[in-house]
């Protein structure tokens, strides 16, 4: 991703999590500045949310607020907590599971205070109260319903971060689906679609990682805040391309990509690409480990 696409992209989630904050219809709670105000809302089939300063928060501990789901008889059936809470009400109602019930979405705030990292929490009420999934630890999550009426979770991932400043780092599209009850990774379905004209990333990597601008990466030696400024676009670009690869289980192709790095800090590379994935794909992991006996 560009550094111009990807600043875009964070201003506009910062700008919409300030906007959101600033809307007085918005269900929320902030450590900052610091919400005082308490919700309560009916929801459906006699379950009601509670949402706002948390009683006995320790003060810029990540406790200040704090949203609980109630059942008929007033008992909670699910908490969450962070230095902010938000009730998504954009997205509660949406079928995540298939099972033909809508499900309540909370974004919590565990990221210290920072208003564009959120997770969201996904809560069925059927057959009876459970967490479906947390998802949003990535740069961004957006859910998006097909025309079949499945929902596809599309969570954007980052890869390594030492041969980029901030805003180029390479970054990457994971897809899931539940199944079974399960947050299921599906995204080898969208191979095609992600490597094609029309995808945003796809269009940002072609006209980078032409064979001239390859060759120019080939012969730089330092990368990230000491190195070469005229070469980051590229390294973004194509460490981008590779982190894609994976999450689509095209290994082969991503190694093809990793060896067009400069031969001398490659094997370094690799390892740190490794590094930066490993949480989301121990498969790969391991394959280049075996790759590299």
């Amino acid at each position: 991703m560009s550094r111009l696409f990807f600043a875009a992209f964070v201003f506009g989630l910062c700008v919409a999590a300030v906007c959101a904050q600033d809307d007085d219809d918005k269900i929320a709670c902030y450590a900052y500045p610091k919400t005082t105000e308490s919700y309560k809302k009916k929801l459906w089939d006699g379950f009601e949310i509670s949402l706002g300063p948390a009683r006995n928060a320790s003060g810029g501990g990540g406790d200040d607020c704090t949203a609980a789901i109630y059942n008929a008889a007033g008992k909670v059936v699910f908490r969450t907590t962070g230095f902010g809470v938000i009730f998504d009400e954009d997205h509660t109602g949406m079928d995540f599971d298939g099972d033909g019930k809508g499900e309540v979405v909370f974004q919590t705030d565990q990221a210290g205070g920072a208003h564009c990292c959120w997770v969201y929490n996904v809560i069925s009420l059927a057959p009876k109260p459970h967490k479906l999934f947390d998802v949003g630890e990535g740069a961004a999550v957006d859910f998006v319903k097909e025309k079949d009426g499945k929902v596809v979770i599309w969570e954007r991932v980052g890869g390594p971060y030492e041969y980029t400043t901030g805003a180029d780092r390479p970054y990457a599209e994971r897809a899931y689906r539940v199944q079974a009850g399960k947050l299921v990774d599906v995204t080898p379905e969208f191979r095609v679609q992600l490597f094609s004209a029309g995808s945003a990333d796809y269009d940002g990597w072609t006209p980078v990682l032409t064979p001239e601008n390859i060759k120019k990466l080939q012969g730089a030696s330092k990368f990230g805040a000491d190195g070469d400024s005229d070469v980051e676009e590229i390294v973004s670009a194509l460490l981008s391309r590779a982190l894609q690869r994976v999450l689509c289980h095209q290994y082969d192709e991503a190694m093809a990509d990793l060896n067009l790095w400069p031969a001398a800090s490659r094997d370094e590379m690799k390892d740190n690409f490794a590094e930066s994935i490993k949480t989301y794909s121990p498969e790969f992991v391991a394959w280049l480990a075996a790759k590299s006996k």
